[in-house]
């Protein structure tokens, strides 16, 4: 941070020194007018900026996003796909196993997706996964061939399941970096007093576009700071994939 400060005093004192070399050598025209090239020219790039700014602070929560969004239903997919699995064992084994999933499932969707909100994760899930692939581990390999490729299939989608989980910790702690969103906000109320600071002093009608200009600007920016998190606000992933989840292992275990 304190490079970007550094860049943007060297940026003014590049201006304070081209005006002062400007009036020395009495180059140019005096500009004081509200609506002279030298507000108009800083209008439109304050304006390109507060729009690169916006957009990037739109463009990346949303991404991040989706991609745990698709994220979430990969993890509940290999617990469905590790629930058919257990299928393959007998009953004495795969039913617990199923009970297992079905536990962790249901944590996920009910307790631990609130905690999300804030960013943080429930270790209780990890210590529920591990314990799973213990018992996984401990299946008698001895069997038969199909039950030994039932343990192994059993222990990939474990690994899936774990490896999935540990993205959507870092999905759940991920956020636009805070600079961007001061920028932001910075420029976006530069953008909205900008008349003022130019000189120009907006009376009667010309401050309904104005208030328009701004009620909007204040929506968009408000959008940016609430869809900065991807467990919470506007654009937050919702508990879906698991509730889908808990349903086709009931119905598999209904012999659906």
């Amino acid at each position: 941070m304190p490079v970007y400060l550094l860049a943007a005093l060297c940026a003014v004192a590049v201006v304070l020194l081209a005006g002062r070399l400007a009036r020395r050598m009495r180059l140019g025209d005096e500009d004081a007018a509200a609506d002279g090239p030298t507000n108009a020219h800083a209008g439109s790039m304050l304006s390109a900026l507060f729009l690169a700014a916006f957009a990037i602070a739109i463009v990346v929560p949303w991404t991040t996003t989706d991609a745990a969004r698709l994220n979430t239903f990969a993890e509940s997919q290999a617990i469905v796909e590790a629930t058919w699995t257990t299928t393959r064992l007998p009953a004495a084994e795969g039913a617990p196993l199923r009970d297992a999933l079905t536990g962790y499932a249901r944590f996920v969707r009910d307790r631990e997706w609130p905690r999300m909100h804030d960013g943080r994760m429930n270790p209780a899930g990890d210590t529920a996964l591990d314990d799973l692939r213990r018992r996984a581990i401990a299946l008698p390999t001895d069997k038969g061939d199909e039950q030994s490729d039932a343990r192994t299939a059993l222990l990939d989608q474990i690994a899936q399941i774990s490896t999935a989980r540990h993205q959507r910790g870092m999905d759940a702690r991920s956020s636009p970096p805070g600079w961007l969103l001061v920028i932001t906000i910075a420029t976006g109320l530069v953008v909205v007093l900008l008349p003022f600071l130019s000189g120009a002093r907006p009376r009667g009608w010309t401050l309904v576009p104005l208030g328009i200009m701004a009620g909007l600007l204040g929506v968009g920016v408000w959008l940016a700071i609430d869809i900065s998190h991807v467990f919470a606000g506007a654009l937050a992933v919702k508990p879906t994939a698991f509730t889908a989840a808990l349903a086709e292992i009931a119905r598999i275990g209904a012999g659906g």
